[in-house]
């Protein structure tokens, strides 16, 4: 049994070990704002906040987050108040919306660890979209940059 806090709430996984909290979030706590993209942690569709940072939730087994506090896309904010949530939809970032909760999830954590990220940690995100909108997520980290100030961390 694995323990840890998603989102405020402390929950126990009675799953193998061996299970990646992508399948503990989305098939147990039906979390399913996290998405599945390639089981190999190249995508960042599944990318969550584990401890402050961001986390490829495909390539880690739950047993490794014992204790640990996770935040998901659906516990970012209430009402999609988060400044990088409120810059995606400024910039109309969406487009078919795969990417979506993964990338606003790393940003979230990048911006919390570094509010004025330099283009090189920016380049390094490892998140993919197949659908080109890359042009209209760098303006939403730049808006989300401006408006955060000091961004407040994940809820807990």
């Amino acid at each position: 049994m694995t323990r840890m806090t998603v989102n405020g709430e402390a929950l126990h996984y009675k799953l193998d070990s061996r299970t990646p909290l992508l399948w503990a979030l989305r098939e147990a706590s039906n979390l399913t704002g996290t998405k599945h993209g390639c089981s190999t942690g190249t995508c960042g569709a599944c990318t969550v906040i584990v401890d402050g940072r961001a986390v490829l939730s495909c390539a880690v087994p739950i047993a490794s987050l014992e204790g640990a506090q996770v935040t998901t896309i659906e516990g970012l904010s209430q009402g999609r108040a988060h400044p990088v949530q409120q810059a995606w939809a400024a910039e109309q970032v969406s487009q078919c919306g795969y990417c979506e909760p993964g990338f606003i999830m790393a940003i979230a954590a990048l911006l919390q660890a570094s509010p004025q990220p330099s283009p090189e940690q920016i380049d390094a995100l490892p998140n993919q979209c197949a659908c080109g909108a890359t042009p209209r997520i760098r303006r939403a980290i730049a808006r989300a940059v401006q408006s955060a100030g000091s961004l407040p961390a994940p809820r807990p």
